[in-house]
């Protein structure tokens, strides 16, 4: 599994892991090398706009884990891009949507799914401001979702716990070009 950033993640903290993402604060992989590579160069452009890096860099870097399950890892996948998975993303984004979904997966240690990148991201913000409808609605939710699928959504894994972080073993780091 990969991990894209503005530096090389050895070893993952929670603590640092950005809030409001789309299953909630957590350590995001992919299973996908190319995904782990624009998501890279993408944290490095976001990291020096947000003052973690004091000049431009022009390499991201990609870490790589193995992951090794244990038995009592709670584990929520969803497997398709449909109305719990735009929730549980709205939910996690937006404070005071879908208050309940919040709870609903506050106890899983993995929550993992397809992705709501960058290029998907002005589509899922129309959806949330009620530019399909009103939000929950399934008429919002089906517009949104159709406007989604033809993107070929890639895989993410947002490891919420330490528990589910001690199932990562650090492989490789490699540097990924930004221009």
């Amino acid at each position: 599994m990969y991990h894209g950033s503005y530096m090389a993640v050895v070893q993952p903290d929670i603590v640092k892991c950005a809030k409001n993402k789309d299953f909630g604060q957590g350590f995001y992989l992919t299973t996908d090398k190319n995904q782990a590579d624009n998501f890279a160069k993408i944290a490095v452009q976001k990291a020096y706009q947000n003052y973690l890096l004091d000049s431009p860099q022009d390499y991201g870097v990609v870490s790589a884990f193995r992951y090794s399950p244990i038995d009592d890892l709670s584990i929520k996948t969803f497997e398709t891009a449909d109305s719990q998975w735009l929730r549980c993303i709205v939910a996690h984004r937006k404070g005071g949507k879908f208050k309940q979904t919040v709870q609903d997966y506050k106890h899983y240690d993995i929550i993992g799914g397809k992705i709501a990148n960058d290029n998907t991201n002005a589509t899922i913000m129309l959806y949330m401001s009620g530019g399909y409808g009103v939000v929950g609605s399934s008429q919002a939710e089906n517009t949104c979702i159709s406007l989604l699928l033809p993107e070929r959504l890639k895989d993410q894994y947002c490891f919420r716990t330490a528990k589910a972080l001690s199932c990562l073993t650090f492989l490789w780091q490699r540097r990924v070009r930004c221009m």
